[in-house]
């Protein structure tokens, strides 16, 4: 495991002064009185929690950075020389129908009404973060385009400035909710769908109800937790009035807004902001199966789960339950995770990082079929960036795994976007960008692709929604080329046999055949001539 600093991080705008840093404290080997600083001891010592966070809020999104003993680097894909899997009905393998433009990146989920997608990706949770807001229409028209599956995460109506209850607590109308639903499924082309997610503060308002009555959505997130943090979701507000409202709304709110100290502290500027956390959810096997009963007597088709880093033993009640519930999609996020808003030391040390955790579900994915038992659909998240991770989740979790959720690597080419349209008006191009060119057509290499597409509704079709749909493009061809070269010309093709682990390590976690014996049967038969062409044992 490489070198981690517990003391000092850019997420926390944090460094150590000394070049020498005690390892298991991250403080500086000579530690100085009249140390300017910048570690997280010297911040602390007068910032206090602010530096429990990443920063600034609504700026950033951080990812944690701990180095695990394994990871998908050590797995590889194997390529062949020979045959094809997954070739339309009746189409003879040959040079000539095996082109990788033609691989077929579609996949699906759901138990019985499936939800198809163009590919095999989504995104992670956009919720009440700040970042979510402010580039939503980027981030889900885009998703829309891509032909890919939208998270609205946790909270939403909670915050919503607007928000208005009802005499028994629960939502009257949520305009920024009905923004985002509106705005996605203005874009949507039949492919993919918008889940709006719930954890306990959004069941009591009544989220469910309010998104079947006014948005007739047929599908509805249930949230255990995520891979970046073991507690609720929180957010930090600026104003001690917003942070009053929220208390009042039965958030979290810390420090407390209605104590004086706190009152004081803000009125002298030393305190800067808030905190609105939500409550810690309590699983059980009833009452989980109550609720998925409750939802789809509301009328949902489709429910579906989110869970995280948690023990062994959650992840074999998530797999359970929702396989009694019959859930259309279980995601399942690995630690560390990627936030905005995450308690850093806990992004960094809590949780069952992502390799480890698609381990475990594999191995219990297989003793519940082994009992006869359905398994859920599943996708796994927690740090994918491109189609190579793709590819080895689908494969490390064949015939389970449909997809992988991408959190920040899907919200920043929806930044980048917006950012470029902000710079074109301001005649400020960075030199990464204007190389390409000067105009919005000459820049997004998919931009011509869209304009044929959608016509006149491209004036609708943001710059952060164009970066996207670039991205999901790179991801598409990039996954079409692997795909083809280990001879998988569907999604559903590919499985375990299509990876090899690079240590014994890896081995041991995964079960993936190490690369020194990884066909190595097949191979000695064909040294031995008692392996014919047509791939058969003599």
């Amino acid at each position: 495991m490489s070198l981690q600093r517990p003391n000092a991080n850019d997420a926390t705008r944090t460094f150590n002064r000394s070049k020498n840093v005690a390892p298991t404290s991250g403080i500086c080997s000579r530690c100085i009185d009249g140390c300017r600083g910048n570690c997280e001891v010297f911040k602390a010592s007068f910032r206090g929690r602010e530096v429990i966070y990443p920063g600034p809020f609504g700026e950033v999104t951080a990812g944690g950075d701990k180095d695990y003993p394994v990871d998908y680097s050590h797995l590889n894909i194997q390529g062949y020389a020979q045959g094809a899997k997954g070739l339309p009905q009746g189409v003879k393998a040959s040079p000539d129908t095996t082109r990788f433009p033609d691989v077929n990146t579609e996949t699906e989920y759901g138990w019985d009404k499936k939800v198809k997608m163009r590919l095999p990706i989504f995104t992670g949770a956009l919720g009440s973060t700040e970042i979510a807001r402010k580039n939503w229409e980027h981030f889900a028209i885009g998703a829309a385009i891509s032909g890919i599956t939208l998270v609205c995460g946790e909270n939403v109506c909670g915050i919503d400035p607007e928000l208005e209850l009802d005499s028994s607590g629960k939502i009257r109308t949520s305009p920024d909710l009905d923004r985002r639903i509106e705005v996605y499924k203005r874009f949507h082309e039949g492919y993919g769908e918008i889940l709006v997610q719930m954890n306990v503060e959004d069941t009591r308002l009544g989220v469910a109800e309010y998104v079947r009555n006014k948005h007739n959505l047929e599908a509805i997130e249930l949230k255990w937790g995520q891979g970046a943090k073991c507690i609720g979701g929180e957010i930090k507000v600026k104003s001690i009035e917003r942070a009053l409202e929220l208390k009042k709304r039965g958030y979290i709110v810390t420090p407390d807004p209605s104590v004086h100290a706190s009152q004081e502290a803000f009125k002298d500027g030393a305190l800067k902001e808030f905190e609105r956390h939500s409550r810690l959810g309590f699983v059980s096997e009833e009452s989980f199966l109550r609720e998925v009963e409750r939802l789809r007597g509301l009328g949902f088709k489709r429910i579906t789960l989110k869970t995280g880093a948690y023990s062994m033993l959650e992840l074999a009640m998530a797999l359970r339950y929702a396989s009694e519930a019959k859930i259309d999609l279980l995601t399942i996020d690995g630690a560390p995770g990627g936030t905005g808003m995450s308690p850093w030391r806990m992004m960094e040390e809590w949780g069952i990082p992502t390799f480890y955790l698609q381990a475990l579900t594999y191995e219990f994915c297989k003793k519940l079929e082994a009992k006869g038992m359905r398994v859920p659909d599943i996708a796994i998240a927690g740090g994918f960036s491109s189609e190579d991770h793709v590819f080895k989740v689908l494969a490390m979790g064949s015939p389970y795994v449909k997809a992988v959720c991408m959190g920040r690597a899907l919200m920043i080419p929806g930044m980048v976007g917006k950012n470029i349209g902000i710079w074109l008006k301001e005649n400020k191009l960075p030199s990464t960008v204007s190389e390409f060119g000067t105009t919005e057509k000459e820049i997004f290499v998919c931009y011509e692709e869209l304009v044929d597409k959608h016509g006149k509704d491209m004036k609708g079709i943001p710059l952060g929604a164009v970066g996207i749909y670039c991205f999901s493009q790179k991801i598409k061809v990039g996954l079409q080329q692997l795909m083809a070269g280990s001879r998988n010309f569907k999604i559903e093709s590919i499985s375990r046999n299509d990876l090899m682990a690079l240590t014994e390590e890896a081995e041991k976690v995964s079960g993936i055949a190490y690369v020194m014996n990884a066909y190595r049967k097949q191979a000695e038969a064909v040294l031995n001539g008692k392996y014919d062409s047509a791939n058969k044992f003599i």
